[in-house]
């Protein structure tokens, strides 16, 4: 199984601590492999993600912590004739695909015996860790910019946490949550702890099940049977995380044996903040430049991606596109999706929004991860 080692200095994350970023180099901790894929092999018993307990490198005693994360629905609907495929992981719990992470996470952090965490996010990752929190009896406080969307401050307070609100941008809230590590809270981020990425993951491996069984498909103007892996997997991109954990899932089913080609990816960024977008097309100093605006896309508004490395890394530039969004383009992809009767927040509207650059340019069948339930999204409150 894989582990988590500094990657700049490859110490091995300690035992007997619950460090952020290594204590000998700061350098950013990841697992040293992609999940070792042994199928649905030993927990026919549990729900969910947790059938695939066995690559989330988490010892045979470690707690399961849920509440029914996974098992998303998939759905086919089309665009200017292309077939389109939708993984609807808003549909999670807390209504975000962040819970598929928070559960390994939390079940990471109660069997090392921690009971009190930090966390700080835009909302979603911020009300998934809340709930798994008080699933897990976990006392949470959760840093969240005062921007942040109202219903889901309602969530993160409704499950008991602690809500910090701290004024000024996104990154702000980071600032401030680091400055409560540093008197020793223990920070149970979604963005710098590895431990998540085993559990998102598992989307690639349920689009394998949901792609290999054949779909009709019908419109007004088309009907065919679609089958076969995805061609192209589309996601929003904030620090990285969803894409990175997709990746490394299809990576773990082709070492396995079970696909024997990878898809491409496209990662989406809202134009207002675009640093992947940046690094990907002029290297990683040119992230540098990169300003923290305003946008409706809040669940992408980070302006230093802890797993942009690892992303260009683990892809081929060939097999790969990071593209930006304005969000006038995202106000009407919004709207358009409601229209088919999905209902999501402008984040996960961000990916049907660059459908015009995608078709033609990437091979079929293209499927959008849509992340965030449109429920938490409330203008003005």
């Amino acid at each position: 199984m894989p582990q988590i080692r500094c990657t700049s200095c490859y110490s091995v994350f300690p035992e007997d601590q619950f460090p952020y970023r290594c204590p000998a180099c700061q350098g950013i901790y990841d697992y040293d492999g992609p999940p070792v894929y042994q199928g649905r092999t030993i927990s026919h018993d549990f729900p969910g993600i947790w059938a695939y307990r066995s690559s989330f490198s988490l010892s045979i005693s470690s707690p399961v912590i849920t509440l029914g994360e996974g098992n998303t629905p998939f759905i086919w609907t089309e665009y200017q004739g292309t077939p389109i495929g939708l993984k609807l992981e808003f549909l999670n719990p807390t209504g975000s695909y962040k819970d598929r992470g928070t559960a390994v996470l939390t079940s990471y952090l109660l069997n090392r015996g921690y009971h009190r965490a930090l966390e700080d996010s835009s909302g979603n990752a911020g009300a998934s860790f809340a709930a798994y929190a008080a699933r897990a009896g976990i006392s949470a406080r959760i840093y969240i910019p005062e921007s942040a969307s109202g219903p889901k401050r309602i969530q993160i307070e409704r499950f008991g946490a602690e809500l910090i609100r701290v004024p000024g941008p996104r990154s702000a809230a980071s600032e401030a949550v680091l400055k409560e590590v540093e008197r020793g809270g223990v920070y149970a981020s979604h963005a710098y702890m590895p431990m998540g990425l085993m559990g998102i993951a598992t989307i690639a491996y349920e689009l394998i099940d949901n792609l290999c069984v054949s779909y009709k498909y019908d419109s007004a103007d088309k009907s065919g049977d679609i089958q076969g892996l995805p061609g192209t997997i589309v996601a929003p991109v904030g620090h990285g995380g969803l894409l990175l954990g997709i990746i490394r899932g299809f990576t773990a089913l082709k070492q396995a044996g079970v696909i024997e080609e990878l898809p491409c990816y496209v990662g989406v960024q809202s134009a207002s903040c675009a640093p992947v977008v940046a690094a990907s097309r002029f290297g990683i100093e040119a992230m540098e430049k990169i300003e923290e605006r305003e946008t409706i896309a809040e669940g992408v508004r980070v302006r230093k991606p802890v797993r942009v490395e690892a992303l260009l890394k683990e892809t081929e530039p060939q097999k790969r596109d990071f593209l930006q969004i304005s969000d006038e383009k995202t106000i009407i992809a919004h709207q358009e999706l409601a229209r088919r009767g999905i209902q999501v927040e402008p984040t996960s509207a961000l990916v049907w929004a660059a459908l015009d650059q995608i078709i033609g340019r990437f091979p079929e069948p293209i499927v959008l991860i849509l992340t965030g339930s449109g429920l938490k999204y409330q203008p003005g409150v």
